[in-house]
């Protein structure tokens, strides 16, 4: 793929630290101090700012092991220190406020950032607050306000209900209904003459901090082995920078059920990766004269080793046939004997007869490796006591006899086998030479004669394939009819429950087709003529690759049997194993709507809950038509993270009123 044409967006740093130098400190006193207190992001500054500051809303408290020093960290100072990170805590629990601790470090952060240099804080406080906050929470912060830092006075309000405030000015008798989306639950907020209504809101328990956790698994369910770790704050990004409300979630399915719309809706997000270090010609001619001169080194090592070798079994064969030598002779005998075998590492002379049998025809394969020797023909056994009859022989002959027939079987056996494989190989060498010669007559005629042969083995086991899937269905023909085979098993033979001797003989497995039924029942097993078509298959298409210049790799069983579907192509495409950029990647299309639209169907993400559009429709209809009427038509769409989708959701969010 050509970067140039592809709409590629590289994931951005995430990470940004800003120093703590507080600001200039020079505010009247009577100017609020604003405090955004959110779940993800806390926003703080004074009313009469232009900006106010952004940070995220995560509190670390760790022992700096250096020093020994316990140090609190706030905000992006957490990610930097990898001890911090694995303790951090945020002051909520969902949508509520729990961790006072958390709350206090983000208050002193916000006033020492602020540069307020008294000994109380001397500036009235606005803080937002969730919908339907429990009176504890409410009580702890006041208390830790006004008791904590001495503040004049302190106000607590719903942050969506300011906005719509903030958004519609002029207006004190104003109407709408306010949806609230946060990062842990989702308000609709109906007002109605410039007053919240409360009693009649509703909250459901899907916001951003699911959504971005959802999308995340679908990440990982698409991209089981990628490379790089995708972290929270990464598919937020992606929810934000990506996903998309979808006017008709279910046209905009049929349009990603083509491989074009699939592509022409696709964004790949590009992560960071260590590129291959690309090698000069020099240089891959400098490794490859290298690795020739490790191989050279590796074969002089093996022959100097195989020569030690066979120095050292010559020597220990001299040795022994010397001894053998001299014990025919009568030199050695009785004690001087057992000494000699002892000096040898023999237990007795069975043992030294045996180790030199072994050690000669050792020795023989070693030398016709080394091709010092010609291979020479094996001489044919003999056995002299088969043919003698058992009254003539002694115990011990009787016991050399046994062996002598045993091993006279396997010879025969093995002369059959030898006859059988030179007659096999003569008529494979027939049979090549015969096809050789219709290939030197008519190439393109022996050519569709093995096409069609390749072509109707590869029928005969996809069929098989259907019947297997075709078993997994309780109501195909295929079940019903291996259930027919069981029960005709069952029922074959219904005699009495106490048989009597001679009576109805089971003669079940006389003949030979009677074992058929178990081939019948038993289709899932491995069958033996797929294994043979398998190998006929391999051997078809060899002949194929290497005479018929119109047969491709492309065209092999293979191929065709792992090739993707161009839909699945455009769902996840696939990269060589070397493309190290590719696997890198990771191609957003059907999550960008699915995502999102777990505000409308939350069961798309296992969450018990009504939509969003039930939710709305619950609401409205609480009121009289006509203050139904009128908050419909002014929808105010409060978002603290779905800045770039909120016109697409006001689209979506209207058709369900």
């Amino acid at each position: 793929m050509d970067e140039d044409t592809e709409n590629v967006t590289h994931v951005p740093n995430l990470l940004q630290i800003y120093p703590m130098e507080p600001d200039e400190y020079n505010t009247p006193h009577n100017v609020p101090i604003i405090i955004d207190n959110g779940c993800t992001t806390y926003r703080f500054g004074f009313s009469n700012a232009s900006d106010p500051y952004t940070i995220p809303n995560i509190y670390s408290r760790y022992r700096e092991r250096k020093h020994n020093l316990q140090i609190a960290l706030f905000g992006d100072n957490v990610e930097v220190e990898s001890g911090a990170k694995t303790q951090s805590k945020t002051a909520w629990e969902g949508d509520i406020l729990i961790n006072f601790d958390a709350m206090e470090n983000a208050l002193d952060y916000a006033f020492c950032k602020l540069g307020l240099n008294t000994n109380s804080v001397l500036h009235p406080v606005v803080i937002s607050e969730r919908l339907c906050t429990p009176m504890y929470s409410r009580s702890v912060l006041s208390e830790l306000l006004f008791e904590g830092y001495n503040v004049p006075r302190a106000a607590f309000a719903i942050d969506a209900l300011m906005s719509f405030y903030y958004n519609t000015p002029n207006q004190p008798k104003r109407d709408g209904i306010v949806v609230s989306f946060n990062s842990a639950s989702t308000s609709v907020l109906p007002v109605l003459n410039g007053k919240g209504i409360l009693a009649n809101s509703k909250r459901m328990a899907w916001g951003a901090n699911q959504a971005s956790e959802y999308i995340m698994k679908l990440v990982q369910m698409k991209y089981p082995y990628f490379p790089t770790r995708v972290t929270p704050q990464q598919s937020a990004w992606m929810l934000r920078t990506f996903c998309e409300f979808s006017p008709n979630y279910l046209e905009t399915l049929r349009e990603l059920g083509t491989p074009e719309g699939m592509r022409r809706h696709n964004r790949i997000i590009q992560f960071p990766f260590v590129a291959p270090e690309e090698k000069t010609q020099e240089e891959l001619a400098r490794q490859a004269e290298r690795k020739k001169e490790a191989g050279r080194r590796l074969q002089e090592m093996a022959i100097a080793k195989r020569k030690e070798k066979m120095e050292t079994l010559a020597s220990d064969l001299a040795e022994a046939l010397a001894l053998k030598e001299r014990m025919k002779a009568g030199e050695v005998t009785g004690d001087t004997l057992d000494a000699e075998l002892e000096r040898l590492n023999y237990d007795d002379v069975t043992h030294l007869n045996n180790a030199l049998k072994n050690m000669q025809q050792a020795m023989k394969r070693a030398r016709k490796k080394e091709g010092e020797q010609e291979e020479e023909e094996e001489e044919e056994p003999t056995y002299p006591l088969v043919d003698i009859p058992d009254d003539q022989l002694s115990e011990n002959s009787l016991r050399e006899k046994r062996k002598q027939k045993l091993m006279k079987a396997n010879s025969d056996a093995r002369k059959v086998q030898k006859a059988q494989r030179m007659e096999e190989k003569r008529l494979k060498e027939e049979e090549a030479l015969r096809e050789q010669g219709e290939r030197d007559r008519d190439l393109m005629g022996w050519s569709n004669k093995i096409r069609s042969q390749h072509e109707s083995i590869m029928q005969r086991m996809q069929m098989r394939k259907r019947q297997r899937a075709a078993l997994l269905d309780r109501k195909s023909a295929a079940s019903q009819s291996r259930m027919k085979n069981v029960a005709s098993l069952a029922v074959d033979v219904p005699g009495p429950r106490k048989r009597r001797k001679g009576n109805e003989e089971d003669t079940f497995g006389a003949d030979d087709d009677d074992w058929q039924i178990y081939r019948k029942i038993n289709t899932g097993a491995p069958d033996e003529s797929e294994e043979e078509d398998l190998v006929r298959l391999a051997a078809l298409e060899k002949q194929l690759l290497e005479y018929d210049p119109t047969f491709s790799m492309s065209q092999t069983y293979a191929s065709l049997s792992t090739a993707r579907s161009k839909l699945l192509e455009s769902f996840r495409p696939g990269y060589g194993e070397e493309d190290v950029r590719g696997h890198s990647r990771i191609h957003l299309n059907v999550e960008r709507w699915r995502c999102v639209e777990t505000w409308f169907s939350p069961g798309i993400a296992g969450c018990e809950s009504a939509g969003l559009g039930e939710v709305l429709q619950f609401v409205l209809s609480r009121f009289k038509p006509q203050q139904r009427l009128r908050m419909a038509k002014v929808g105010y769409f409060f978002s603290s993270f779905l800045v770039m989708m909120t016109m697409l959701m006001t689209t979506r969010t209207r058709m369900c009123f």
